[in-house]
């Protein structure tokens, strides 16, 4: 198989949520790939930093719960600078409650930042992709959206709709030339999952629970989103990805 198959010299890719953690990896995963990045965050100042420590040609802050903020945004950045070619759906967020106790408000704020950031970013990007007949969207799902854990059941609900999102736009969208795909990160080693990472008792079931008997470090969902994101993957759709350390194929 050519190594050109994996080559994204020339595309152009918005990750969302980049600032930090799993997005700023893969921003940099595709810039090394030979991608011009877009990193995008709602923190303008922490987004500045990011780009500036990447060498990222374009910080793009907006707030991607906002519907017609992203639209704006978006139909802007097309116009101006040109195509995206690539979309990440990375941005997310977490809420750790028992589900008998678990806030109202929390639960809508995980709807809005994990599930309604995907259609809005998806649907904003894609009305472009469509007319070009061509285009790669990557959701980043989880773990969670085939397996349960206490105090996490909404997180969960919203990695499953990830998922199923991620088929729809792919039995909306293939027909148009996109690729829409998902990877399901197991539990990997990023701010969201710190207080975890600090607590020896869940380190320690992790281990056991995961037959590669480790942490994920985030440099090993590039990989993966260099794939899905190039013309290696030009049959690939409606796919989720587990990159888990093995997690979901054993009891």
């Amino acid at each position: 198989m050519s190594i050109h198959l994996f080559d994204l010299t020339g595309k152009r890719a918005l990750v969302t949520g980049s600032s930090q953690g799993i997005g700023y990896a893969l921003a940099r995963g595709l810039a090394d790939a030979g991608a011009e990045v877009i990193l995008n965050g709602r923190d303008a100042v922490k987004l500045k930093a990011a780009a500036e420590s990447l060498g990222a040609s374009h910080a793009l802050a907006f707030d991607a719960t906002d519907h017609a903020a992203v639209r704006t945004a978006i139909d802007t950045f097309e116009a101006e600078t040109g195509a995206i070619d690539i979309l990440v759906n990375n941005a997310g967020m977490q809420h750790r409650t028992p589900l008998e106790d678990f806030p109202a408000d929390a639960f809508e704020r995980l709807m809005k930042t994990n599930v309604s950031t995907v259609f809005n970013v998806g649907q904003a990007v894609a009305r472009h992709m469509i007319k070009r007949g061509a285009g790669k969207i990557v959701n980043i799902a989880s773990v969670q959206t085939a397996l349960a854990r206490p105090g996490i059941a909404p997180y969960t609900a919203t990695k499953g709709a990830v998922a199923n999102l991620t088929k729809g736009m792919a039995t909306d969208w293939a027909k148009y030339g996109l690729q829409c795909n998902a990877i399901a990160p197991g539990y990997f080693d990023t701010p969201l999952n710190a207080a975890l990472v600090s607590d020896p008792a869940f380190s320690a079931w992790l281990e056991k629970r995961t037959p590669a008997g480790r942490w994920g470090n985030v440099e090993e969902l590039v990989g993966a989103c260099i794939f899905l994101s190039s013309g290696a993957s030009s049959f690939v759709n409606g796919h989720i990805l587990y990159v888990d350390g093995g997690i979901t194929a054993s009891l």
